[in-house]
């Protein structure tokens, strides 16, 4: 199934998507919860018996309303935690090769993630940036999934039966603020807690398992050949493939979940896909021509991702009615 959390009557209401045709959940079953995380929780095999009652629905009833009619939450609107990983070694390496540095051999051992802010959450639409955020404000396009229950010291071999979904993610970066801060060794905080764009929906993995591919070699786990795209006002920017990602959402979970309980409705993301931000295709740019001219978002660009399977996140970004830095700040 795809689901939706979407806007009715100013209240939050669950919906599922099939052939661009919105089908309120509630009206399928009214037992069911209105709330995604709620949703998740019941468990795979209620929820296959709701997608069965929705596909005989569509069959006797038709279509309830074109999903563009309705204002698209994020999936999730309200995740436990969100975390984000850095499983693409193309994307590490060429940011690395980039400011002259080696490849760093850690990356190659296990996988690593970031907590960021499950209270910035946003999905497709407008975002409002502050005006240190426009200090090299940068998109980065991601694939996440949303754990669907609770487990604690999962090993990787088990790991995929505990995701729920898959979403397209841009994790939206402030990069002075982001390049400040970890001078200091610690972050990126304030450089990433401003915004986290989830969305459109949430794909249930039934959905993928035509494009399953092998994991790269030593490594467990699902994987999926998914093209990853990304536009900046109608310009594609960054193209990339989910199957590139060289630490499988598995071997992430394993590490999540070490001495740690993780429970439904936690985002993870998988980190940048290889030319998935413009702090590396920058890069890349000045190594080749000197004279090359750094691009950042702006205020009322707008970014277009789309991931095989999962959908078009679109989303516009505004400037905040104020002046207020906290750059401005500093001793």
């Amino acid at each position: 199934m795809k689901l939706v959390s979407y806007l009715q009557d100013s209240a939050i209401q669950l919906g599922a998507v099939v052939n661009d045709q919105l089908y309120a959940l509630n009206e399928v079953n009214d037992q069911l919860p209105k709330e995604m995380i709620s949703l998740i929780q019941i468990g795979t095999e209620k929820m296959k018996e709701t997608e069965h009652q929705l596909l005989d629905k569509i069959k006797k009833e038709g279509a309830i309303s074109p999903v563009q009619n309705y204002t698209l939450l994020a999936p999730v609107p309200h995740p436990t935690s969100c975390r984000d990983g850095y499983a693409f070694r193309q994307h590490v390496e060429a940011a690395r090769r980039n400011r002259g540095v080696e490849m760093i051999k850690e990356f190659d051992q296990y996988p690593i993630f970031y907590f960021t802010n499950h209270n910035a959450i946003q999905g497709p639409g407008s975002v409002y940036c502050m005006p240190d955020h426009f200090q090299q404000l940068d998109f980065e396009l991601e694939i996440a999934i949303v754990i669907g229950k609770e487990g604690r010291n999962i090993k990787a071999k088990d790991a995929d039966d505990y995701i729920a979904g898959f979403t397209i993610m841009n994790d939206l970066s402030a990069r002075k603020l982001q390049m400040e801060e970890m001078l200091l060794n610690l972050g990126p905080a304030k450089g990433k807690d401003f915004s986290t764009i989830i969305g459109p929906w949430l794909v249930t993995p039934d959905e993928l398992k035509n494009n399953l591919v092998p994991a790269k070699q030593g490594h467990v786990g699902n994987n999926y050949n998914l093209a990853m795209h990304c536009w900046v006002n109608d310009v594609l920017v960054s193209s990339g493939n989910v199957k590139e990602m060289d630490w499988t959402f598995a071997e992430i979970i394993e590490r999540c979940s070490y001495g740690v309980t993780v429970h439904p409705g936690e985002v993870i993301g998988s980190g940048t896909v290889g030319t998935g931000c413009f702090l590396e295709l920058n890069g890349t740019g000045k190594l080749h021509n000197p004279a090359y001219e750094p691009q950042w978002l702006q205020a009322n660009d707008t970014v277009k991702m789309t991931i095989d399977g999962l959908g078009t996140l679109v989303n516009t970004i505004h400037a905040e009615a104020t002046d207020w830095s906290i750059l401005a700040l500093k001793k």
